[in-house]
């Protein structure tokens, strides 16, 4: 391949395209009702990623074990993961709190949030997320792991249950040795399959952007947007701070840079920005990842891990807005107060799903926990919730892709010559999509037989 494509042939390009469209659809009153009956494109899109997302994922972990063949290794992977995601969280959070309490956004909100608390039809919303809040433990978590049945996992698109049942049936084709060689070859080829079809549904992205950012902007309003700006700046710039401050020495450590593998994911980001969900992007991801140099096996395992239990974005809204509601209510809270939050924190984080409203479920189970911090303030935060999800997702996502290129790193899964040129751009040999992975898979494959089959 030679040259760059032009831009406007970039799905990137076309993301944001539908980006700013939505926006300007939402905000102009003529068009603020037509702008609402955009969602359907984005839940549209969603729904087709999602639905990706489960068989991408079991291929993916079944194919890395079965090839790795060592069982310890696939220990020393989880273990490592493990690890990352809980020092990650320490991080986000611990950033989260002191911002926010230098920041004080909750400050002189008194009376606001006493005329949003005496709201019955916000109040009612509040107390359907508390409804499924109170289902949220630590043993129901555990518990939600392993699935009812297998069908059950892939039919409901649960990350973690799928990727349960995926490394059981890796290990046990992996113990199966060559008998199983045929079948894992067979999984191996399904999954190119799939993200051919990724390829596909990507086509639908500028359109999915377009709708979910139309509507939540016609039906928000630039009333509650305003309102709550302050909160909205704080996260987006604590969101930033983390990201060029603990992931860029993160990734001066693993040895390549942050800017470069920021625009290696430009187009992922954008997915992100406009659907506001980090699994918009996870099938792409895990493409780049493994062709940037990243081993199957470690990308298979740590990047599903990471949506559940690394979500740094989350992790930092999550500190941030419960302080904020304590200051905009006047709650009092001492130092003795706010450790107890972050232990809490670091708990009922990992409950939070990635995809749009898990934060804010977590978030009610958590002061639901604490219990000095009343419930009932997070009406404060329906309206904007929404435009937070995007600084949020797009930390997930972001911090999700460092670690596992981390991990694949220390595990020697990490070709590093190869990471390098392809996030220099140097290397016309590594392509961008999941299509021209293929394309490049099956040109190497077709070159190999014919040079076996030479007379």
């Amino acid at each position: 391949m030679s040259g760059h494509k032009a831009i406007y042939k970039s799905l990137y390009f076309w993301v944001i395209f539908g980006i700013v469209a939505g926006i300007i659809l939402g905000l102009v009153p003529a068009t603020k009702g037509f702008a609402e009956s955009m969602q359907p494109f984005g839940t549209a899109f969603i729904r087709m990623v999602k639905m990706i997302i489960a068989p991408i994922i079991f291929c993916t972990v079944v194919t890395g074990i079965a090839k790795m063949g060592d069982m310890g290794k696939v220990g020393r992977v989880g273990i490592k993961c493990m690890l990352y995601f809980w020092t990650m969280t320490l991080f986000a959070l611990a950033i989260g709190m002191v911002i926010v309490n230098l920041y004080k956004p909750g400050a002189g909100m008194d009376d606001y949030a006493a005329k949003m608390q005496s709201n019955q039809t916000e109040v009612a919303k509040v107390e359907a997320y508390a409804g499924k809040a109170k289902k949220m433990s630590t043993v129901d978590f555990l518990m939600n792991i392993v699935p009812t049945s297998v069908v059950d996992a892939f039919a409901k698109g649960d990350i973690l249950q799928v990727l349960f049942f995926s490394i059981l049936f890796g290990v046990a084709l992996a113990n199966l040795g060559e008998k199983a060689k045929s079948f894992v070859k067979i999984i191996d080829e399904f999954s190119k399959g799939l993200f051919k079809v990724v390829h596909y549904i990507m086509y639908f992205a500028p359109f999915g952007a377009f709708g979910a950012i139309a509507y939540v902007v016609a039906s928000q309003g630039a009333d509650a947007l305003l309102k709550l700006l302050y909160l909205m700046l704080g996260v987006y710039s604590t969101c930033i701070i983390f990201i060029f401050g603990v992931l860029y020495v993160v990734c001066r450590l693993a040895g390549f840079s942050l800017w470069r593998y920021l625009c290696y994911i430009k187009e992922e980001i954008l997915l992100v920005l406009g659907t506001s969900s980090s699994e918009a992007a996870l099938p792409r991801m895990m493409a780049k990842l493994e062709n940037a140099g990243a081993d199957k096996s470690v990308v298979g395992l740590c990047l599903p891990m990471g949506y559940s239990f690394n979500l740094d974005g989350t992790c930092i809204y999550l500190t941030m807005a419960a302080v904020f509601l304590a200051q905009a209510t006047n709650t009092p809270l001492d130092i003795g107060h706010q450790l107890s939050l972050l232990g809490i924190l670091l708990l009922t984080s990992k409950g939070a799903a990635a995809v749009t409203g898990g934060g804010f479920i977590t978030l009610a189970a958590t002061l639901q926990t604490v219990g000095h911090i009343p419930v009932a303030s997070l009406t404060l935060l329906l309206g904007v919730d929404r435009f937070m999800s995007e600084a949020r997702a797009i930390t997930n996502m972001i911090g999700n892709g460092i670690a596992t290129i981390v991990v694949a790193k220390w595990e020697n899964a990490l070709d590093e010559r190869k990471l390098a040129a392809v996030l220099s751009g140097n290397d016309d040999e590594y392509a961008d999509d999941p299509e021209d992975m293929l394309i490049l898979e099956e040109s190497a494959e077709a070159a190999t037989v014919a040079a076996n089959t030479k007379p």
